[in-house]
């Protein structure tokens, strides 16, 4: 059965295409921030770990990797490991892109992967079928191709919380956003190998870097420690 913004997006449709425009010509398009993509330290059992996804994986938002996802994650991890990691994500990644993309890495074996998807799967409108499809052969290749134990899914962004997004647009996606992000938690329920951590920040001004879209440091160094606490 459809939901009223998705019976609303087609009379919608020329406000939301002309917003979606607005929304580019006025984001601030923050670059991937430089610093170390792999490393190893720390003492304690053996963890290999990759991070793989979008923009917010790769740390736009913050001034360096040390400030975002991956630093803060393994700065934690390493306190009770001995953390190897890798970090593997591009800005604009949908889940089909990030398959494909680690389809073309060298093998390699990792125990944990965690994931930071389904931003650009929204805004392509993805169905919800799309997404259980996408997210399922994404997983697959994981554990075949890299041998991973555990894929720790974080969800996907409430958008309707986005400051730089106008209503309409904000309501559309911010509901098919937490369409997807159900669908993935349901998905995770039923796969012992698949845990879903919902992305419980608040979204307050000092969480949300000044593009009015990505994370901020401030926002990395909570989510990292969310994710540490669930992979420990």
């Amino acid at each position: 059965m459809f939901q009223p913004d998705q019976i609303a997006r087609l009379p919608l449709l020329p406000v939301l295409a002309a917003q979606a425009l607005w929304v580019r010509a006025r984001a601030d398009f923050l670059p991937e921030p430089p610093g170390a993509r792999s490393g190893r330290r720390g003492e304690g059992p053996p963890l290999r770990l990759l991070i793989a996804g979008d923009s917010a994986a790769a740390g736009v938002g913050a001034n360096s990797q040390n400030e975002a996802l991956s630093g803060q994650l393994a700065e934690r991890l390493a306190k009770r490991f001995e953390l190897s990691w890798k970090l593997e994500a591009r800005t604009g990644h949908t889940t089909r892109d990030t398959t494909a993309h680690l389809a073309r890495m060298p093998v390699a074996p990792f125990d944990v992967a965690v994931l930071s998807l389904g931003v650009n799967d929204v805004t392509g409108m993805a169905s919800r079928a799309r997404w259980i499809s996408d997210r399922r052969a994404l997983h697959d290749l994981l554990r075949r191709r890299f041998g991973v134990r555990l894929v720790v899914a974080s969800g996907v962004p409430p958008m309707g919380h986005f400051p730089l997004l106008p209503q309409p647009l904000r309501w559309v996606l911010g509901r098919q956003a937490a369409r997807l992000d159900t669908a993935l938690a349901e998905m995770a329920r039923n796969d012992a190998g698949v845990v879903h951590i919902p992305l419980d920040l608040p979204y307050e001004p000092h969480l949300v870097a000044r593009d009015g879209y990505h994370p901020s440091p401030a926002a990395y160094t909570e989510w990292a420690a969310i994710l540490a606490r669930h992979i420990a």
